[in-house]
């Protein structure tokens, strides 16, 4: 794919901290701006080599770029696209790499002097930590990339920031932003919550019963903890901005959740087995995907 000259990564944490790792490597910017409110961040990213310019000011950030990645939570896209306003550049390609995408597309538009050229983006990837120093240029390999291009989407745009994803090892899939943010809703946002509310439930605990959960913690309820261990405000910002589809899968996984506890309290156990079948089911199907979870410290998809 052909370089960008000068590449303004609005957010520069662990996802656009990859990005431009990943841009360094296969030469894919001949510059990259970076843009952070924390000081201590933006010098942070220029000692981590992740740009070669850090500022404060969006505007100052976007001015002369081709691509602008916006990488902060949710909830503060729509006001960082506003503040970069005034120095974006009407051929500007802009995208995002928000986990939901309808609230994005509202939030981002109206401030782009060139609404063709927003490419909304969802890199399916990441950990449980975050900053700068999270970053690691093999995060995307093989993971999936959701782009949710709107209706007068610049197919030239979207080609070239699909090419992007392609060049970091992602494997890149094209959806509207309603049905990325209905899938999404069941996939990871739903198994967040879930995560969140056990993990909590254990810190409710009496002290010497939290004690033995983390004593004797097996597998299943690491794996929860490494989930709830996530950007909170990230997340926070995740659940509000896609409350009507969450809201929709937490409603049937209650319903589900009552039918189970029936089982076990009559002691039902041919639907425990058929459920317990159907979900081992499930798992060869995300395995034959290629989207299981391989136990390393940097190889889970907490961007979802």
């Amino acid at each position: 794919m052909t370089p960008f000259r000068r590449v303004a990564m609005l957010g520069i944490g662990l996802i656009n901290g990859s990005l431009a790792k990943v841009m360094r490597r296969e030469g894919l910017a001949g510059e990259i701006v970076a843009a952070a409110r924390r000081e201590e961040t933006r010098a942070r990213a220029l000692e981590l080599h992740l740009c070669d310019r850090a500022e404060a000011d969006p505007a100052e950030a976007v001015r002369g770029a081709d691509l602008v990645v916006l990488g902060v939570p949710p909830a503060a896209v729509g006001p960082v696209a506003a503040a970069m306003r005034p120095g974006l550049a009407p051929d500007a390609i802009v995208t995002d790499v928000s986990s939901i995408k309808a609230q994005v597309v509202r939030d981002v538009v109206p401030h782009l002097p060139t609404p063709g050229l927003f490419v909304p983006g969802h890199p399916v990837a990441g950990t449980e930590h975050s900053g700068p120093d999270a970053a690691f240029d093999t995060l995307f390999v093989r993971r999936r990339c959701i782009l949710t291009p709107i209706e007068d989407t610049d197919p030239a745009a979207v080609e070239r920031v699909k090419a992007l994803w392609e060049r970091a090892g992602s494997l890149v899939d094209i959806m509207t932003p309603e049905h990325h943010d209905r899938v999404l809703a069941i996939t990871s946002h739903l198994p967040h919550l879930i995560a969140y509310t056990i993990v909590g439930t254990v810190a409710d605990l009496e002290e010497q019963a939290r004690t033995e959960v983390f004593k004797y913690a097996a597998g299943g309820f690491t794996d929860f903890t490494r989930i709830a261990a996530s950007d909170p405000t990230m997340w926070r910002d995740v659940l509000l901005g896609n409350r009507e589809a969450v809201l929709e899968m937490l409603g049937r996984f209650t319903e589900d959740l009552v039918a189970l506890q029936r089982a076990i309290r009559w002691g039902d156990g041919q639907t425990l087995f058929d459920l317990f079948t159907r979900t081992r089911a499930i798992r060869r199907g995300v395995i034959q995907a290629g989207q299981a979870y391989v136990r390393q410290p940097q190889a889970n998809g907490e961007n979802g």
